[in-house]
Parts: C-alpha cells; sequence; structure tokens
C-alpha cells in the first residue's frame, strides 16, 4: 500500500470511452483512486452503484472519480451502460497501474483505494474497502480534509 502523504504515481490509461486519462490532469482537486478487481461482479456492482448514488456529493465537493480495473474498454463500457455510472473507469490491461498502487498482482486486483488531495499526494488509504459504506466514507473523509482538520 502507498503512504499518506507521498506523490501518486502518475498514470494514462484509457476510459470506457477509450479517452485517455492523466492523473496529473487531475491536479487542484481531490481525486478518489478505486481499484476492484472485475466488472459486474457483486461487491464491485455495489460499490459502483453506491458512488453512483452519491456522485452529484462528489461532485458538489470537487471529487473527480477514477475506478480502475484489468478489464477491457469494452468491459467497461458496458458496466457503465448497464447500471449509469456518472464516472470514468480506466482500463488497466497490462496491470502496471494495479501494481504501482500495490493493489494487487498479475493474477488479481484487491479492492483497495486511494484518495489524493489537490496537490496530488496521497491524502488517504482504503484497504479494507466496504462496497456499500465506501461512498459515504469516502465524503466524509474529503469534509474533514476540507475543513482542514
Amino acid at each position: 500500500m502507498l503512504e499518506i502523504h507521498t506523490p501518486a504515481p502518475d498514470f494514462t490509461l484509457p476510459d470506457q470511452d477509450n479517452t485517455s486519462h492523466t492523473l496529473s490532469s487531475y491536479q487542484g482537486s481531490f481525486v478518489l483512486v478505486y481499484f476492484y478487481p472485475k466488472d459486474d461482479t457483486p461487491g464491485c456492482t455495489k460499490e459502483a452503484c453506491a458512488i453512483r448514488d452519491a456522485y452529484d456529493i462528489f461532485k458538489q465537493h470537487g471529487i473527480t472519480v477514477l475506478g480502475i480495473s484489468k478489464d477491457s474498454v469494452e468491459s467497461h463500457k458496458k458496466f457503465a451502460e448497464k447500471y449509469g455510472l456518472p464516472f470514468t473507469l480506466l482500463a488497466d490491461i497490462d496491470k502496471k497501474v494495479i501494481s504501482d498502487y500495490h493493489a494487487g498482482s498479475l493474477l488479481m486486483t484487491k479492492r483497495i483505494s486511494y484518495l489524493i488531495d489537490p496537490q496530488g499526494m496521497i491524502a488517504k488509504t482504503y484497504p479494507n474497502v466496504d462496497p456499500a459504506m465506501h461512498a459515504k466514507e469516502i465524503l466524509d473523509d474529503v469534509a474533514l480534509l476540507q475543513k482542514g482538520e
């Protein structure tokens, strides 16, 4: 797991529409980078839908959401369309970013998240994600960080 107060490793990956996203281009706002094992599986769907349901609040707090798995662009597109996911899903087919973020191995991806602050530093790590409660946990933590606590 990456350490808090260290720079978040930069990356560029394609999203569900095959548009490239570079982490460093989001500096100036909070970014939730959440890793998940597989599109359209029970836990991953529960987590994605909880974030979807709270997405307006994420936007109000200026939080960009980037979900990452080893699934393909096409798989992400189907997943996003099936559940009406309004945020970005990134395809890490070669698992380089998953490896850089200590979020798994060549064989599997862990359910782990990182909250990155506006300066591009790791603000919080979430190694034991509860898919149903994760969105609320992130929003609570960002509210505290924005208050300077």
